[in-house]
């Protein structure tokens, strides 16, 4: 009887700290912007090259983004900013060659290159970072991450839970 009880409480608390984990855990994934290509100014008949990308992803928020560039840089502008090509007063600019953004709330995030003239010439994007409302809608279960690239910074709920029942499981039993 002794050995049923304490097997019931090791299970017990086995699943509490499966479902208090899962709570805890937060999925966030990194998108390299325009895929393989880096961050550069699109061809002539492809203007809307880096919109085209960022339409075909669904950004949410503590995702990043990473930009890879060679001799450019790239700047967060304001919406307006960003329909000028004004690059006079970013919010952020980097210039670093291999730049990551976090995408810290739901919104639009505007970016453009700073050389002048690039941005004319289509090196500019918007960002659309759902919102959470958005992200736990049915429909979403059916969209796919479509030509993007994505690197995992975390892991799936389920695959998280399996991995706490286990190590849990062969620590307890």
């Amino acid at each position: 009887m002794a050995f049923m009880k304490n097997n019931t409480s090791k299970t017990m608390f086995l699943w509490l700290i499966i479902f208090t984990s899962l709570h805890c855990l937060s999925v966030s994934f990194e998108f390299q912007v325009g895929c393989n290509n880096d961050w550069v100014v699109p061809p002539v008949s492809d203007s809307k090259t880096y919109n085209d990308w960022a339409s075909e992803n669904r950004f949410k928020a503590s995702d990043t983004i990473r930009f890879k560039y060679k001799k450019y840089s790239v700047m967060e502008v304001s919406e307006e900013d960003y329909k000028k090509c004004n690059s006079t007063h970013p919010i952020f600019f980097f210039n670093t060659g291999n730049s990551l953004f976090r995408l810290q709330r739901s919104g639009s995030f505007y970016f453009i290159s700073g050389v002048s003239g690039h941005c004319q010439k289509g090196q500019g994007m918007i960002v659309k970072v759902m919102s959470e409302e958005e992200e736990s809608s049915p429909e979403d279960n059916n969209k796919s991450f479509a030509g993007s690239t994505i690197v995992a910074a975390g892991v799936s709920k389920p695959v998280f839970g399996h991995f706490v029942f286990f190590c849990v499981a062969s620590y307890l039993f």
